[in-house]
């Protein structure tokens, strides 16, 4: 054929082929078959024994706590890091801690910065959406240089969202 000539049926023989492996295609495939009675017994079945599972791992480790405390033994408990603070003389508070009320009527709640850097205490600013107010840095001996000694206004106040606080880093041992 040439691309002068019209054609006689509108597609090449090629298309006609084409057209009859799709048709075949389409025809021969089987519809699959679901067994939906067998799907949901096998899905009972399977949460049946994760439960089953779960709650022996529960009575085996009550068990155990058990047998410890009937043998005089004594379960670990975790041992918690403890804070170093910059204090001054006569406080009895820290002063890398402050009192957020959140404003959702559960009171203010306390967040200890004590050794957290300033990029870990702006996002946490930020969060509360207390402004960052000035920083600098103080002498401070047994602390690590660039972490948070001191915040202003620090606990016993309380310090609202849109409210400013300072940051007091610490530099280092003084010279």
């Amino acid at each position: 054929m040439s691309s002068q000539d019209p054609r006689s049926s509108g597609c090449t023989p090629f298309e006609k082929e084409l057209i009859n492996a799709m048709n075949d295609f389409a025809h021969s495939t089987a519809t699959p078959a679901f067994d939906t009675a067998d799907m949901v017994h096998r899905t009972r079945r399977r949460r049946a024994t994760l439960i089953a599972g779960v709650a022996t791992a529960l009575i085996v480790a009550g068990g155990g706590t058990a047998l410890a405390s009937m043998t005089g033994g004594s379960t670990p408990t975790t041992a918690e890091k403890p804070m170093t603070t910059a204090t001054t003389k006569g406080s009895d508070y820290k002063k890398a801690i402050l009192l957020v009320d959140f404003g959702k009527g559960g009171g203010p709640v306390a967040v200890d910065f004590t050794g957290t850097d300033l990029r870990t205490t702006k996002g946490q600013f930020l969060k509360a959406d207390i402004k960052l107010g000035t920083v600098s840095s103080v002498n401070s001996p047994g602390c690590k240089p660039g972490s948070v000694v001191e915040v202003t206004p620090h606990a016993p106040k309380i310090v609202k969202a849109g409210d400013t606080v300072n940051v007091k880093l610490c530099a280092g041992r003084p010279s």
